[in-house]
């Protein structure tokens, strides 16, 4: 065993206890607390609202520990085990040009770790969500999704994956500099395509009918400054209850869409409400902020990656019995989560400060009550825990728990 065998063990142990120890603490959390709606919630969410929430997040909870072990296997399995040796193996057997063998590790790779968690997402969907009333998912159509994703997948990722391993093998010592460059402009490409061309293979996207709804938030709009080509409904109703709004693309590519749920769901104040919170994520430059913090850490990476793929010790210590620039890029992709783990509560602390700040700019624009109601009816429909445990919110949550954020709401003047 050498030294950076050791090394990736105990880092995996550690990250993997630290996770585990945290969602055993969510677990009992919300356990302790189901037999109580928290008191600012007590006028809007009923005890059995709440703990339906309860018992939803513990099952998730239950599950993901499942999806913790696989995906502790499925990485040792690939890497020490030498299930990337054999891939890799099998590839050269066919004796095709090297960037081709190295195209088909690497998606081969992808597409079996996939199938492994596969039972997963199944369980998800039709057990859990089922059990909850979110499912509208049907067999036929998980299939369809499944099968239109991974078409996509290839067709768009194949591409840049086989570039990215040219780049590899033809530029020389500072490729990652020029891979880390097409990476990002692929990106940015994604966030203009996405809304106009991808999503509409998913989802059906309707033009807003409701006509007071429609000039409400026009006037919304034309008071922050937002330009947009368009406000939708989406078909969330297609496949979950849960409900949802967002903005999307950029450039003249930014459209804002509803869930039908959602606007099922919330009156036009609080739409109109919920709408000001993500314009307040496009004021306050959140994208652009994330896009810069993206693009540094995926340089980081590239630069590590770079320096990783001249190292014998990188490949034998991942259980690899040979070198390749395949081999190196997908060894990095399976690896640098583990590494990585604990930079998520850094992570989640800056989003949770973003929602924050989206908040605090709808209540400027909005009435805060408004925001409030519309917040108490999504943790109510989606069945989101009031009383999640500090400690795992922390490190894992994005938005500020409920209780957090109401307060911070309820203190802004009317």
């Amino acid at each position: 065993m050498n030294m950076f065998t050791a090394l990736f063990l105990v880092i995996l142990v550690l990250s993997f206890a630290v996770e585990w120890w945290l969602s055993r603490r969510q677990l009992a959390y919300v356990r302790i607390h189901r037999n109580a709606v928290p008191d600012a919630f007590k006028d809007t969410i009923s005890l059995e609202a709440h703990q339906k929430a309860a018992d939803y997040t513990m099952d998730k909870g239950r599950l993901g520990n499942l999806d913790r072990i696989i995906g502790l296997f499925v990485l040792l399995l690939f890497t020490l085990g030498g299930g990337i040796d054999l891939v890799n193996r099998f590839w050269i057997g066919f004796e095709l040009p090297s960037l081709v063998t190295g195209i088909g590790v690497v998606l081969s790779t992808i597409l079996l770790i996939n199938l492994f968690e596969l039972p997963i997402s199944l369980y998800q969907t039709f057990a859990i969500e089922e059990r909850y009333g979110f499912n509208r998912n049907t067999p036929r159509q998980f299939v369809t999704d499944l099968v239109l994703q991974t078409v996509l997948s290839l067709a768009i990722g194949g591409p840049l994956l086989a570039l990215i391993l040219w780049i590899m093998q033809s530029v020389g010592s500072y490729w990652w500099l020029l891979a880390w460059s097409i990476v990002m402009g692929f990106s940015i490409l994604m966030s203009w395509a996405f809304p106009t061309f991808i999503a509409p293979l998913f989802n059906k996207f309707t033009p807003l009918q409701d006509e007071t709804l429609k000039r409400r938030i026009e006037t919304l709009l034309d008071r922050c400054g937002f330009q947009s080509k368009g406000i939708f409904v989406m078909d969330g109703s297609r496949r979950s209850g849960h409900g949802n709004a967002y903005f999307t693309g950029i450039g003249d590519s930014k459209r804002i869409v509803f869930f039908d749920t959602l606007i099922n769901s919330l009156n036009h104040d609080e739409l109109e409400a919920v709408l000001a919170h993500e314009l307040g994520h496009f004021r306050r430059r959140h994208v652009l902020k994330m896009l810069v913090a993206s693009a540094l850490i995926t340089l980081i990476g590239f630069a590590l990656l770079g320096w990783l793929s001249g190292q014998d010790w990188f490949y034998s210590g991942l259980g690899v019995s040979s070198q390749s620039n395949a081999l190196a890029l997908i060894l990095f992709m399976l690896i640098m989560p583990v590494f990585t783990t604990f930079l998520q509560p850094v992570i989640a602390y800056f989003q949770r400060r973003h929602e924050f700040e989206a908040d605090d700019f709808a209540a400027y624009y909005t009435k805060p009550a408004h925001l409030i109601s519309a917040l108490v009816k999504l943790y109510r429909d989606n069945a989101s825990t009031l009383t999640p445990d500090p400690l795992y919110s922390a490190f894992h949550y994005s938005h500020p728990p409920a209780s957090i954020r109401i307060a911070n709401l309820s203190a802004k003047p009317s």
